[in-house]
């Protein structure tokens, strides 16, 4: 099976593919024994839903083999062989997805990067950020991660994060600048970059089997799978002639990429704006990052490549906060960051909600 596989990969090789995103990386091998895992204390007790069902067990024979390791390294020898080439890997590992990465990405020997699910829950707030901060900078000492918010499989991030009262725009565009500042790769799902939130589909629309299956309990993924909007006034937004395999949501007309492109404020043009401000600056890219501790809801960290440094802070909470700058890390020099807040006058300034200073230190 890994033969035939790596020659379907050296098939699309042949043909000039640049690299490969690779599904479940971590779930190609199981316990050779067919080994039953174990059930976990949610399923024992009820507390698990009709959506949970794969949160029925303890994954540890199904997934995350060691014989997996080999198959990498064989993988990434066939890519080498193709000179300029890259390939990520899905890992979906509870509780242990940092370990596995670390191991995927050690080297120069396996994967070149990898992203996994913990920023793509609900969880929105300058304390879970953190957390994921210091555990990929802990875990991940020569590997590397590639950052995602949204994907195929959840909720898209603009929905999932949006509490009462927060406008999405406000979310989206708070979100690109959170992503563009980690350390580490981004991943981008289609439509996220239009400011798309999750499309409410009826049941006889629906695509997806998992959610077929649990209906109204759990409605399935086809809510963050629905066609990419292109054009408001085009037959299903332009992006088929024929019919989508799922319907076109009537509220993403209005942010279709030809009205957005037009408008300066737009959640597109922020993502151009922001994307291409990362991609001139090495701090960004290349850096080190250094958090600071604050309290209350904001998170706050350097970016550091050479001499060049840049203070990041983002409140996520829903009151202004106000911030007091340690003397140690110098004056600000500027804010040219897209969408950052002023530069202030002296080390005290007040962070309104959802907004954030991103600014070149001295």
């Amino acid at each position: 099976v890994q033969d035939a596989l790596l020659d379907t990969l050296r098939f699309w090789l042949e043909r000039g593919v640049d690299g490969f995103r690779l599904d479940t990386v971590n779930y190609y091998f199981h316990s050779p024994t067919l080994k039953d895992n174990p059930p976990t204390a949610e399923s024992l007790d009820g507390t698990i839903g009709d959506a949970g069902t794969y949160l029925y067990q303890q994954h540890l024979y199904d997934k995350t083999q060691p014989e997996n390791l080999v198959f990498l390294s064989r993988l990434r020898t066939l890519l080498d062989a193709y000179g300029a080439r890259a390939i990520v890997g899905e890992v979906g590992d509870e509780g242990r997805s940092l370990e596995t990465v670390a191991a995927y990405t050690a080297g120069r020997e396996r994967l070149h990067m990898c992203y996994t699910f913990d920023m793509l829950g609900p969880q929105f707030s300058a304390a879970h950020v953190a957390r994921c901060i210091d555990a990929f900078e802990t875990e991940i000492a020569d590997g590397w991660l590639c950052w995602a918010f949204s994907n195929h499989d959840v909720v898209r991030h603009v929905t999932r994060w949006s509490r009462p009262g927060d406008a999405p725009d406000s979310v989206a565009k708070f979100a690109i600048a959170l992503i563009a500042c980690l350390r580490g790769s981004i991943c981008l799902y289609q439509g996220e970059e239009l400011g798309l939130e999750e499309a409410e589909l009826r049941f006889e629309d629906l695509r997806d089997p998992y959610g077929i299956r649990f209906w109204p309990g759990f409605k399935g993924r086809d809510g963050a799978r629905t066609p990419m909007v292109w054009e408001d006034g085009a037959a299903n937004a332009g992006f088929s002639t024929g019919k989508p395999w799922l319907p076109v949501p009537a509220n993403h007309l209005a942010r279709a990429a030809e009205v957005e492109q037009n408008d300066p404020v737009s959640v597109l043009s922020r993502y151009r704006a922001t994307l291409a401000y990362r991609r001139r600056e090495t701090a960004l890219r290349q850096g080190t990052i250094h958090r600071l501790e604050f309290d209350g809801n904001v998170l706050a960290f350097v970016r550091k490549e050479g001499k060049r440094r840049l203070l990041c802070t983002f409140n996520f909470g829903r009151e202004a906060a106000i911030l007091s700058l340690p003397g140690s890390l110098g004056a600000l020099a500027d804010a040219a960051f897209p969408g950052s807040v002023d530069l202030p006058s002296g080390p005290s300034f007040g962070l309104p909600p959802l907004s954030f200073l991103i600014a070149t230190l001295e």
